[in-house]
């Protein structure tokens, strides 16, 4: 009954909603158009920033049209039918680096509107981001993953790909501002910058912190 929510909600979000194509940042809520720049998580707080210096990520956003996460091109996920991601508002941010060093992709998915239909699906979104993980193998022999965190809200993985690629994935749905929020950090092996001792639990509430502030009395 929840995919079919979902898939209701996503035909209900799309195009012919006579939304505008160009949309602006607004305050959320109610309305906002646009992943506002105080979505996106402080730079300082990524790990590895001693040894990168991510820039912020506000001034490196683009829109993200029909977004996907990650992992799922290192897993060779399926298309999703009536992916509802198709009607987000969401933008992307990403730091590209020499191979064997790590590259670095945040992206912020937004449902507009009540949040009693919007949390749902970012929640069924995710839903289908765990099976997608779980099903890894399935649909990529050479892809291991390792889910770290297991969390009805949150998801953290390490992905290993035959000894030539390792990406750690945070995924987080915050149901109460209708949003998800995914970091995704990856670099061929071997790395040129070994990987810190972070707690998953860190990066997550790093990732969740910067939505409380974006939209607007979501959080209690």
């Amino acid at each position: 009954m929840l995919a079919v929510a979902v898939a209701t909600c996503g035909l209900a979000l799309g195009p012919s909603a006579g939304w505008p194509a160009s949309a602006v940042p607004g305050e959320c809520p109610p309305i906002c158009d646009a992943i506002p720049d105080p979505a996106w998580v402080d730079a300082t707080a990524i790990p590895l920033y001693p040894a990168y210096r991510w820039p912020g990520l506000a001034g490196l956003a683009v829109t993200a049209r029909a977004p996907r996460f990650a992992f799922e091109g290192l897993c060779a996920s399926p298309p999703v039918a009536g992916d509802a991601r198709d009607y987000a508002v969401a933008a992307r941010a990403a730091v590209s680096n020499p191979t064997g060093q790590w590259q670095l992709q945040v992206q912020v998915m937004h449902w507009r509107g009540d949040t009693s239909w919007g949390g749902p699906i970012a929640t069924a979104t995710l839903e289908t981001a765990r099976a997608r993980l779980r099903d890894c193998q399935l649909t990529a022999p050479q892809v291991s993953p390792s889910v770290t965190t297991n969390e009805p809200q949150r998801i953290a993985a390490v992905i290993s790909v035959a000894g030539q690629r390792v990406m750690h994935t945070y995924l987080l749905a915050d149901p109460d501002n209708s949003t998800i929020a995914e970091l995704a950090m990856w670099s061929a092996l071997p790395t040129q910058v070994e990987w810190p001792a972070v707690a998953d639990a860190q990066v997550l509430d790093v990732l969740a912190a910067p939505l409380c502030d974006a939209y607007i009395g979501s959080c209690r």
